[in-house]
């Protein structure tokens, strides 16, 4: 019997109809052999400030990961917990394992409800999947292995809707995409592939506000490190993690 609660009903709904045009341009060519993975989106619900509005996206939380800041390719980026499909495995069985693996999420307190569409990201050719989970008996969560996170983030949808932490980020290439504020000092910077489905997937939902699309952020040094500040990651880069 499904535990989902009232407030996460659009996102259910949307996940039987929203397609991958509503989330990106790109899909795999057909003669194309990608590697695929899978990332784990986690909803929970949010324990705050009782007169906050009862309602929708108020009432939730996300979990995000921050990559560790020596890790060679795309250090201190924040990104759902996830990886490649190992043989045999299925995204929702490669989600729940990464999770854990990373974070100590223990798949039997997550409740799968649905997922995205597969998602292309042309510039490593990987193919990644979105699940969408609720986390319905939240237990400890900590740092499963530091070689990989540096940090976990408990996200309130009210605050990645919030306006005031909405930004365009920009790549030394040039590139500019949308982007997050999230941290207790909203100093961290939330951009790329998990940005992009946040950003898109809220949009669908009708969840989003209008914000100041002029406000726009470059990215920190230590998220550029072993990444040539040449690297062409246009024009996909909503979907690059």
């Amino acid at each position: 019997m499904s535990s989902l609660p009232g407030w996460l009903a659009p996102v259910v709904e949307a996940a039987s109809t929203i397609t991958v045009h509503e989330l990106t341009r790109f899909m795999p060519p057909e003669d194309s052999d990608p590697r695929r993975g899978a990332v784990l989106m986690v909803f929970a619900d949010r324990h705050g400030d009782p007169a906050e509005p009862d309602d929708l996206a108020h009432r939730g939380e996300l979990l995000l990961t921050e990559r560790a800041h020596h890790m060679r390719s795309h250090p201190g980026q924040v990104s759902f917990p996830g990886g490649s499909l190992d043989e045999g495995e299925t995204p929702v069985e490669a989600a729940l394992r990464e999770a854990y693996e990373e974070i100590g999420l223990e798949p039997s307190e997550v409740e799968v409800f649905g997922e995205l569409p597969e998602l292309w990201l042309p510039p490593s050719n990987f193919a990644v999947t979105p699940i969408l989970g609720y986390w319905k008996d939240p237990g400890e969560v900590r740092i499963a292995s530091p070689d990989e996170v540096h940090e976990i983030h408990h996200v309130a949808i009210a605050d990645l809707l919030d306006p005031q932490h909405r930004i365009n980020v920009r790549h030394p290439s040039g590139w500019v995409g949308p982007g997050f504020l999230i941290g207790p000092d909203k100093d961290v910077i939330l951009w790329g592939f998990t940005a992009g489905i946040i950003a898109r997937l809220f949009g669908y939902l009708g969840w989003a506000e209008d914000w100041d699309r002029a406000r726009v952020r470059d990215l920190p040094d230590h998220m550029l490190q072993g990444v040539p500040r040449g690297t062409d990651l246009a024009p996909n880069t909503t979907l690059e993690e």
